[in-house]
């Protein structure tokens, strides 16, 4: 008999252990939401059910084996709803109110937040995420980052250049064109901050002014997710790059892989005045430059793999291949008297074109010892493979000659191999802080210039002007460093040894150049914060800048006959010293900075009248010195309108012989200025336009000086399908205002150029994401200022 209630029971029991809960989600003006997320979790919080609302904003969670659960409800721009109920409810029917997150103003809502400066005792920290500038790409957040000016593509921190860019502490490859590419195919909605490091501390190489390190996001949701990405640039002439990336983390496994194709053309005016007091000439040369590179092909591909909660394994590769750019320049040179009459002339047509490889495979192992230690260790190796060849015709056309043609054919090889290896060792707890470490790298380097001329009447190769450049450098470094945190102060110092040992042998003429050399770099910081937040910080570090790899090679690299670049195998290193003293005050930040070079090493130019030559090369001038100070602020005008200011005001002095042998002094105030505005269009936060201004006031570069420029800019940015497509438009340059003059004049020196770079123009990119857009990145590997080198 018993069975048989059993059997009449059964039903009862199994409904009350499989319940269904209804429901409705709605905004405060009774609006549906739909793709809102709902999760049903036990009482030991363990997810039993996620689903989302349909069109209409209903729900249904069906099958639920429990008496209670929590539910919790998710909607972009509503706050959270969050609530424990049972499932015997009336009616199965749940109705509830989700609040949004921001207030709406004159029909613009604005759910995002402006960044967030904070000023560490070593650093400063610009926080992007969830902010109104996240959905930019790398590139354009380190424009708008404080102290931070970029100026021909060329980045600088409160004057100096030289930065060293990381992304998690982890180098990346620092070669101007492709650091540059790297950054903006960097997503700005996976980047949480970036610091800015004016003194980085001894954990840092010394090489370098200053570090950037790009804080990605962590996020260690499993699942696949790729993005498809593509740009087209409209200058003078146009340009496009598209690729893929693809990311993947399973378990213990994370995978990412990306390929991008570039190619375009790129273009470049100037004009060359020379003038010679000797002969009272006036050289003037136009040279618009025009190259062609239909294949920019690069590669990245990083694994890691979690052995257990304590060791972790990382492997990248990347690769750059560019297998042929080209171009011939057609350089007209009228030669005027005193007079100002032409009395000569020459045509100079430069047939050239140039290959580039470059490889670089890592390796690094992270382990953590306790809860307060950890070491990891690195190794890695970097080739770097070069060919550059020219065919250079002149027309010459010289008063009281007859007309001649001059030919000759140059062809430079190079060839750079690095290898390096690290381990650092960390301890910390709360007020204690205890890093240290060690590194050893090797570089060797091999080029060759193969020069032929028409001297003699017939086309054949000239030893005397061809040689060979062998290059080897041994570098060692230890170091260790402690910070203190003592309430309202914190302190920190550090010191790192570096030793340097190297040759260089040029084959024709013969020269053999050794040194060897240890150099100590101190760091100190100190930071004090008063009750009302305001933050007072001194720090001061020594820096080296050690000279890339081709500012070594002696080769003559020919711009035309009368007109050469050489680099000088005895460069030395430049030593700096950096001094900064700091204050940050409710999103007001300012920095008072002293800055002190021995030995700055950099392109410069002189004439030389007994050949009528124009020679570039890069030297070592006496010294140069700068302090000044930069302020930052963003304003939060109303909650939908932004207006960043950020300024730099900088003296500057640059001490060099001339080449009659006399010390000279160039020095200049020089004012950076960058002001922009932004506005977020939309309820989402997905539409959002800025204007913005930079100006650059005249500058120096040794025996140069630089005249001002500025640009005027525009850019909007719009997602779709539910933040899936990107698009973008930038307008650049838009009045051609960013043309330049630098010009020497001292002594028997008179010339100047005019260069323009092609900026003026607009882009037009694509992004779409496909898969899961939460999965963690594989990790960037570090690599080291020896790379930035190359």
């Amino acid at each position: 008999m018993y069975k048989f209630f059993i059997l009449l029971l059964f039903p009862m029991m199994l409904s009350a252990q499989n319940q269904t809960i209804k429901g409705s989600v709605t905004d405060a003006d009774n609006g549906k939401i739909s793709s809102a997320d709902i999760e049903a979790y036990n009482l030991k919080n363990e997810l039993i059910k996620a689903i989302k609302t349909d069109a209409e904003g209903n729900f249904s969670l069906e099958g639920i084996a429990v008496d209670s659960v929590k539910i919790m409800i998710k909607k972009n721009g509503y706050e959270p709803f969050e609530e424990i109920i049972g499932t015997q409810q009336e009616n199965g029917l749940l109705k509830i109110m989700l609040k949004k997150k921001s207030r709406e103003i004159e029909g613009v809502v604005i759910t995002k937040q402006k960044p967030v400066v904070t000023r560490k005792v070593d650093r400063l920290e610009f926080n992007v995420e969830n902010s109104n500038i996240s959905s930019l790409n790398a590139w354009e957040i380190l424009k708008k980052t404080p102290n931070v000016t970029i100026n021909n593509d060329v980045i600088a921190i409160k004057g100096g250049t030289g930065i060293l860019v990381t992304i998690n502490d982890k180098k990346v490859m620092l070669t101007g064109e492709e650091l540059k590419n790297f950054l903006e195919n960097t997503q700005g909605d996976e980047i949480k901050s970036v610091e800015v490091i004016t003194n980085p501390p001894a954990k840092y190489e010394a090489s370098g002014s200053a570090v950037l390190n790009i804080i990605m996001k962590k996020n260690k949701i499993e699942g696949y997710r790729g993005t498809i990405f593509s740009k087209y640039v409209q200058t003078q002439y146009a340009k496009g790059v598209a690729g893929i990336s693809q990311y993947y983390k399973k378990d213990k496994l994370s995978l990412m892989g990306s390929y991008y194709r570039g190619s375009g053309t790129y273009y470049r005016e100037g004009t060359d005045y020379v003038n010679y007091q000797e002969s009272q000439t006036r050289w003037v040369s136009i040279m618009n430059r025009k190259d062609k590179n239909k294949a920019q092909n690069t590669v990245n591909f990083n694994a890691e793999y979690e052995i257990d909660s304590l060791t972790n394994l990382s492997l990248n590769y990347s690769g750059f291949f560019s297998p042929k750019s080209y171009g011939t320049y057609v350089v007209p040179t009228l030669i005027y008297n005193n007079q100002d009459i032409p009395e000569s002339d020459y045509t100079t047509i430069n047939d050239h074109r140039s290959r580039t490889i470059n490889n670089s495979l890592s390796f690094q192992v992270d382990r953590k010892l306790n809860k307060k230690s950890s070491l990891s260790w690195i190794s890695y190796f970097t080739g770097n493979n070069a060919d550059k060849y020219q065919n250079v015709l002149t027309h010459l056309n010289f008063a009281g000659e007859a007309p001649r043609n001059d030919n000759f054919l140059t062809q430079n090889k190079a060839d750079v191999k690095l290898y390096s290896t690290q381990a650092d060792y960390q301890w910390k707890d709360k007020k204690l802080e205890f890093e240290s470490g060690v590194k050893y790298s090797f570089v060797k380097t091999q080029s060759g210039l193969d020069f032929s001329d028409n001297e003699n009447g017939i086309l054949q190769y000239r030893p005397e002007k061809s040689s060979i450049f062998d290059y080897k450098e041994h570098n060692f470094a230890v170091y260790s460093s402690l910070a203190y945190n003592l309430g309202r102060w914190n302190f920190k110092g550090g010191l790192r040894a570096e030793m340097t040992d190297l040759e260089g042998i040029v084959s024709e003429p013969y020269e053999l150049n050794k040194n060897n050399y240890w150099n100590l770099f101190p760091t100190f910081y100190a930071q004090y914060s008063t009750e009302s937040k305001h933050e007072f910080g001194l720090s001061y570090g020594k820096r080296i800048s050690r000279p890339s790899y081709s500012w070594l090679n002696p080769a003559k690299s020919y711009y035309n006959l009368f007109s050469y670049y050489q680099g000088d195998p005895k460069l030395k290193a430049t030593i700096i010293h950096n001094l900064n003293l700091t204050y940050s005050w409710k999103g007001w930040n300012l920095d008072l900075y002293y800055r002190k070079e021995i030995y700055p090493s950099m392109e410069i130019s002189y004439q030389e009248p007994s050949t009528n030559s124009l020679i570039y090369y890069f030297t070592n001038i006496e010294k140069g010195q700068a302090f000044g100070g930069s302020l930052y602020k963003n304003f939060q005008i109303k909650p939908w309108w932004t207006l960043i200011l950020s300024e730099n005001l900088e003296h500057n002095e640059n001490y060099f012989k001339g080449t009659d042998g006399l010390l000279y002094k160039n020095k200049v105030w020089n004012w950076v200025s960058n002001i922009s505005t932004g506005f977020t269009l939309d309820k989402s936060s997905d539409w959002k336009v800025e204007a913005g201004h930079k100006y650059y006031s005249p500058g120096i570069q040794g025996t140069f000086r630089i005249s001002s420029a500025w640009s005027a800019y525009f850019v909007m940015n719009r997602k779709f399908f539910d933040k899936k497509l990107e698009a973008s438009l930038i307008f650049n340059d838009i009045f051609r205002t960013m043309g330049q003059k630098v010009s020497t004049k001292y002594a028997n020196q008179d010339n100047y150029f005019l260069d323009y770079s092609d900026n003026q123009g607009f882009t037009l990119s694509l992004k779409f994401n496909f898969g899961n857009q939460s999965v963690k990145n594989a990790k960037t590997i570090k690599k080291t200022d020896e790379q930035d080198r190359l």
